[in-house]
């Protein structure tokens, strides 16, 4: 299987993980269910992976311009900061803590953040 359901419907599930992964981007650090955080972790990492080709490759930028919510989290953050900073790194931009669990359902909950 290529991906997690998340025990929502497809149109909710790609709005939410849209939505966490612009937010990753743009604070650094989400908190969220771990199985969520797997999931977001991996579109981080494309996300990041793009912005590293340069703002001169105009198909990444379409590409991360298509699924990030917000135009200031890709060019600012995406295609400027993380791009800089992540230039030597070969991978492995966000890390996953296990922190605790939820009080009313007891899922497991996580700490999704980028590594320095």
């Amino acid at each position: 299987m290529g991906y997690r359901k998340l025990g929502v419907r497809s149109s909710h599930r790609n709005s939410m993980l849209r939505n966490m992964t612009t937010s990753l981007l743009l604070s650094g650090k989400i908190e969220t269910t771990e199985t969520r955080a797997k999931e977001v972790k991996r579109i981080a990492d494309k996300m990041i992976t793009l912005g590293k080709r340069g703002k001169s490759d105009l198909h990444a930028v379409r590409q991360a311009l298509s699924y990030l919510t917000s135009e200031d989290v890709v060019m600012k953050k995406v295609f400027g900061e993380y791009a800089e900073k992540y230039a030597e790194r070969k991978g492995g931009y966000t890390r996953i803590i296990k922190t605790r669990c939820r009080r009313g359902d007891a899922s497991p909950m996580a700490i999704l953040e980028l590594v320095e």
